[in-house]
């Protein structure tokens, strides 16, 4: 389907509530969505592997923004099309750091996610792989010192990092060469500089042919912020920080009551609306 408008959604605490499903209302509204000819995609910090129940449970028919914009994932073909891998040496460095510090993490890569030395991140994945078809698990690996030795050292396009301290969170977030962003909670997602959710909005939208004056976003936290900043049309959930709902176009109500639903309905539909019926 051509589609000439592109509506990219955060998803914990905007379109669901970490740890549940996307709710009727909102489920109803990206169908109300796709019959007024928007395209709807999911931009997330999640990496590829725990979002494929959601493409089928929500149809959806566009790349989505993944790994916070570091990388753009066809559900059709089951791969990344666009990835923006951090440097190696990088990696490993950062990596080093977080062992010796014994920061918990979760490394996003290609070949699977892999995991701190006793990571409370696991059980998440093992709980979202209970859920769906094989070919759809997320491969799950241990990483300690040996794995920084590795010949076929992993690709990876974002490390999370859980929980760190006030001195490893202030050395990541100076380093140029890196991208940070807070998320839910106590995560901080690092990714290789120039990789945002709103990088990976404009890119989408171009590789979709819509104009980027036709592009709306919604979020609730810190890492939504480029996206919210370069979309031309920008939406904050109620729950979100007062810092981002300053700086958007509308604000809706929050995600437990529907807001991503409310949004669509109040904002998105009747704006690309009276944009079709104009000459």
């Amino acid at each position: 389907m051509n589609y000439r408008y592109l509506v990219a959604s955060d998803m914990d605490y905007t379109l669901l509530v970490t740890g549940t499903e996307v709710s009727e209302e909102n489920r109803k509204a990206i169908r109300e969505l796709r019959e007024a000819g928007v395209a709807f995609t999911l931009a997330t910090g999640r990496t590829f592997y725990l979002v494929g129940k959601y493409v089928r449970e929500l149809d959806i028919d566009v790349p989505l923004i993944t790994s916070n914009g570091a990388a753009l994932y066809d559900p059709f073909s089951h791969s990344e099309v666009y990835s923006n891998n951090m440097d190696e040496k990088v990696l490993k460095e950062l990596f080093k750091i977080l062992l010796d510090r014994k920061v918990d993490f979760a490394g996003y890569s290609p070949s699977g996610v892999y995991f701190a030395p006793d990571s409370g991140r696991r059980a998440f994945f093992e709980n979202y792989n209970k859920d769906v078809p094989e070919e759809e698990k997320a491969k799950l690996y241990d990483f300690d010192y040996g794995t920084l030795d590795k010949a076929d050292f992993p690709i990876f396009n974002k490390i999370l990092v859980v929980g760190a301290d006030e001195e490893t969170t202030k050395l990541l977030r100076s380093r140029p060469d890196l991208e940070t962003a807070a998320s839910t909670g106590n995560f901080l997602d690092v990714m290789k500089v120039g990789s945002t959710k709103g990088n990976g909005l404009m890119m989408l939208a171009d590789r979709l042919g819509i104009p980027r004056e036709n592009t709306f976003a919604i979020g609730d936290n810190e890492n939504d912020l480029p996206m919210l900043q370069m979309a031309a049309h920008s939406i904050a959930m109620g729950n979100s920080r007062e810092d981002i709902k300053a700086c958007c176009d509308y604000v809706t109500s929050n995600c437990d009551e529907d807001g991503f639903a409310k949004a669509m309905r109040e904002y998105v539909l009747p704006m690309v609306k009276k944009d079709r019926m104009l000459p």
